[in-house]
């Protein structure tokens, strides 16, 4: 479990880092920006152009791009009921409609699962959350970050956005079955790897505990809807509904109640996203549900 103790070492030393006053004011904008531009292209040319299509990415896929779009609907109605600014509604979209399904997800799946558990959370990570966060998540982003946007504007922030250049390159590398070099593919491993020490260092550096904060009610609706709405979806949807049984949908299902994605929060933070909250939404979301996931785990556990 050292991936889950680098989280709240590096969360720390960013809270830490902010109130020593020895980084500039705005360094975590600088290492958000190195995240966009550098972990994320990195991460997608290592895995995508690996990933293999077939029907069993159906119900791990369904996870990210279904519950992403369970998220726009969600907080989009009620943003329009309470009057929510967009930057607000967008940023509830985004943290809480991608979760940590690589990160904090994979180390929990093999501890509670075993080692052949990662086969479906790899599938709920790559083709799932990663390409959800690099493409449909962007494109909110963008209509959220501004009182209104025309079609041009929109479609220039995700084309030249370099997460999604990255994709569209890795696409067509998987779908011609091109291999880059090996020494290639391990600078951008090596590149991707840092993501998660870097973003977690710029949300410590954003994180605050202010007790007259407004943020506290939506971060308790965000959450709520991360850690329970969304696995409760998908546990009536494939298990009630369906009647969909086996390792894989209980991995599935698990998976889908993580806490917020790191990368969601970067995204929105350099969006203009509410970035206070996006950094909350992590900040509270990962230690918190490690109590949830208990909950889901031993329900999950009637499920053969």
């Amino acid at each position: 479990m050292d991936n889950i103790l680098l989280v709240f070492i590096c969360m720390l030393l960013g809270f830490f880092i902010k109130r020593s006053r020895q980084f500039p004011e705005l360094s975590h904008k600088t290492l958000n920006q190195y995240v966009i531009y550098i972990s994320l292209p990195a991460l997608a040319l290592y895995y995508i152009p690996k990933l293999v299509i077939s029907e069993k990415l159906l119900f791990p896929l369904g996870i990210a791009w279904i519950g992403f779009g369970l998220s726009y609907v969600f907080f989009s109605a009620l943003g329009k009921i309470f009057h929510w600014s967009k930057k607000l509604t967008g940023c509830l979209i985004i943290t809480a409609g991608l979760g940590n399904t690589s990160f904090v997800g994979f180390p929990i799946v093999e501890a509670l699962y075993g080692t052949k558990a990662l086969e479906t959370a790899v599938i709920v990570d790559q083709p799932g959350s990663f390409m959800v966060v690099s493409t449909v998540a962007i494109l909110v982003a963008t209509m959220y970050s501004r009182g209104k946007a025309d079609g041009v504007t929109i479609a220039n922030k995700i084309l030249f956005f370099p997460p999604f250049i990255a994709f569209l390159i890795a696409i067509f590398l998987n779908i011609f079955q091109i291999n880059l070099p090996e020494v290639l593919q391990s600078v951008f491993q090596k590149l991707g790897n840092t993501i998660t020490p870097i973003a977690l260092v710029a949300v410590g550096m954003q994180l605050e505990f202010d007790k007259r904060s407004k943020h506290w009610k939506f971060l308790a609706l965000g959450l709520l809807f991360k850690l329970f709405l969304m696995p409760a979806f998908f546990y009536i949807f494939y298990i009630s509904l369906l009647d969909a049984k086996g390792l894989d949908i209980q991995v599935s299902i698990l998976e889908s109640a993580m806490a917020p994605m790191i990368t969601g929060t970067i995204v929105a933070s350099t969006y203009g996203l509410k970035p206070k909250l996006s950094s909350m939404m992590v900040g509270f979301g990962i230690p918190l549900s490690f109590i949830t996931l208990i909950f889901w785990y031993f329900l999950l556990q009637r499920v053969h």
